[in-house]
């Protein structure tokens, strides 16, 4: 596979290598994995590291030139590099650790193409930058992603920090009764559940933070919400990117306005905020 992505389209190469990530996280799920402490209760395992030195394999066989910036290895290529990949190789590590199946590999050429994929369900969703996709693991089986808020389910991310409390704190936006009278909360503790917005599988995503455009962990996702169609904007309405403050992503401009009336920000109802 490495071999036959040396001429393949950036869209395929993010696709390639977050398979491969992807691969191995599978086939390591079960063991009894070694733990590397980072401090403030954050940790990888051999699994994070193992996943991504085969998707660091991938794209310098296919990209040599280019810059690759990994969760766990930092930035690594030539200093003067024009194009850096941003790889989060098992985003969801806890889940993992813990005999969960959530967890995504996330890999983006940045401003660029970008794939998650899901070692489980053996999906990868992918986005040219233009146009938003899925394949199963059935061979040729290919779609169009089409977000849509029917679910009404919106998870939302727990972990510290919360750089935004007290003016927003997502355990306050669970108890605000509109949210209950009108949406539903799930916290799986992984960016999966954006590419799950762009599928129509959730109806909105909402996370604390600063900058996230350029985070490891968001901007594979970001750049599929956006491709399918999302609203996406910070927690405070603004455009996500330097100086942004979080993330809400929704299905719709309904759905969105509805968040942002609930967190007090100042909602903007365009698409690609």
């Amino acid at each position: 596979m490495i071999g036959s992505l040396a001429s393949a389209t950036d869209t395929e190469v993010a696709a390639g290598a977050a398979l491969a990530g992807a691969e191995v996280v599978r086939a390591r799920y079960g063991r009894l994995h070694s733990r590397i402490d980072k401090g403030a209760g954050d940790f990888a395992t051999d699994a994070d590291l193992a996943a991504e030195q085969a998707i660091l394999d991938v794209i310098r066989a296919a990209r040599p030139g280019d810059a690759v910036h990994g969760e766990e290895g930092g930035r690594q290529g030539a200093a003067d590099a024009e194009r850096e990949w941003l790889v989060d190789p098992l985003c969801g590590t806890l889940n993992y650790a813990t005999g969960s199946q959530l967890v995504a590999v996330n890999v983006v050429l940045r401003n660029g193409p970008a794939a998650v994929a899901d070692p489980f369900s053996g999906e990868v969703f992918l986005t040219d930058g233009e146009t938003a996709r899925v394949r199963s693991g059935v061979p040729g089986d290919e779609r169009p992603l089409a977000p849509t808020a029917e679910t009404r389910l919106v998870d939302v991310n727990l972990d510290p920090p919360f750089p935004s409390a007290p003016g927003f704190r997502a355990v306050d936006l669970l108890a605000h009764p509109g949210f209950v009278e009108n949406l539903r909360p799930r916290v799986v503790s992984t960016t999966l559940a954006l590419a799950w917005v762009a599928a129509g599988r959730r109806a909105a995503y909402v996370t604390d933070g600063g900058d996230l455009s350029g985070s490891v962990h968001f901007a594979a996702g970001i750049a599929l919400c956006r491709a399918a169609g999302c609203v996406v904007t910070g927690v405070d309405g603004g455009p996500v990117g330097p100086g942004g403050r979080g993330l809400v992503v929704a299905a719709d401009a309904g759905t969105h306005e509805l968040l942002m009336s609930m967190i007090g920000g100042r909602g903007r109802n365009s698409r690609n905020g």
